[in-house]
């Protein structure tokens, strides 16, 4: 547990507030949705906070907040991290900064956490979505889910990664012009960024099959890797492997996955970084898949096979990486996942 101190600006505090918020994480870049598809995932952030005294804090000083962290997040509370750099408490104090509302003087928080750190799995969308759904309850902000997501991305930075976690299901995320407000009928003004969020389908005979192997992959050094301009041929490609993610989500047609999931624009440049990449997309094919590629920018694997042969990939995949000494957990997604 960490504490960072403040002092609030006066006047007598109501009685607390609180309020609790269960998260997905999610897969982004799906396939050849680089930076604006992503699938939400069952793996969870719960996290609950109390606002014990919900008085701004004095002007110049930050407010008083206790964060405990569990699950996968002990390792960060290992590191003794300043809560104020906290993604959970970073997303509530942007929800309060976009509806106009100053940051109560006393928060606690306690976050619990299934998703993977550093794996490629969203753990940090979900920490931001968790503080931002948070601030929203408790301080009864009404923002709608829409300014909920932009909110979140202008912290996050990903919004393929945040969307999933705020609506659930594939979402594609598409950025629009800055505007004022973000997209709800009562946001208030602010210039930030804008996107459109739209739910794809996922045909029903589909499952999504995820490799989590035990080592981490830095986001950053992900970005790092990618080439900063690409031949005009290779922005073609992507343009068409695209729509044919878009189309064989909804139809379940496994030629046009499988081109989906043979992206042009980020797997090349960091495939090098995922030790046993090629060995693990090899037998996901050879089980049944119509292919596998990076979740995030790694170092999970996933793929897209028929929901009747995605936990054989799924245990193929992990059986691949325990060839070359790597010890990774197998799991398979089907159906929409929500959060709670």
């Amino acid at each position: 547990m960490s504490a960072l101190a403040g002092a609030p600006a006066g006047g007598p505090a109501s009685k607390p507030s609180r309020a609790m918020v269960r998260v997905p994480g999610s897969a982004a870049n799906l396939g050849a949705g680089f930076d604006c598809v992503g699938l939400a995932v069952d793996r969870w952030l719960e996290a609950d906070v109390v606002v014990e005294d919900d008085r701004p804090a004095r002007e110049g000083a930050p407010p008083s907040v206790r964060v405990q962290r569990g699950g996968e997040l002990r390792a960060v509370d290992a590191l003794d991290a300043n809560p104020g750099d906290d993604l959970l408490v970073a997303g509530f104090m942007a929800a309060c900064r976009a509806r106009g509302r100053p940051v109560p003087a006393q928060l606690a928080f306690t976050a619990s956490s299934s998703i993977p750190v550093a794996r490629g799995l969203g753990s940090s969308a979900a920490a931001v979505v968790a503080g931002a759904r948070l601030a929203d309850i408790a301080l009864a902000l009404g923002m709608s889910p829409e300014a909920l997501a932009a909110t979140c991305a202008g912290v996050e930075g990903h919004p393929d990664n945040v969307a999933p976690s705020v609506f659930g299901g594939a979402m594609l995320c598409v950025p629009r012009a800055p505007t004022a407000g973000t997209g709800g009928p009562s946001d208030r003004p602010g210039d930030r960024p804008a996107y459109s969020f739209a739910e794809l389908p996922v045909h029903e005979s589909l499952a999504f099959a995820f490799a989590v192997p035990d080592f981490p992959l830095s986001t950053k050094a992900g970005r790092a890797a990618l080439p900063s301009t690409l031949p005009y041929a290779a922005a073609t490609a992507a343009a068409v492997k695209g729509a044919a993610l878009v189309r064989g989500l909804a139809t379940g047609d496994g030629a046009l996955l499988a081109a989906a999931l043979d992206d042009v624009l980020h797997v090349p440049y960091r495939r090098a970084s995922v030790r046993g990449y090629d060995a693990v997309e090899r037998v996901a094919v050879a089980a049944g898949a119509f292919g596998a590629t990076l979740s995030g920018s790694g170092s999970t694997m996933l793929a897209i096979a028929p929901a009747n042969r995605a936990q054989r990939v799924a245990e193929a995949m992990r059986e691949a990486w325990a060839e070359t000494g790597v010890r990774a957990e197998a799991f398979v997604v089907r159906g929409v996942v929500r959060p709670g």
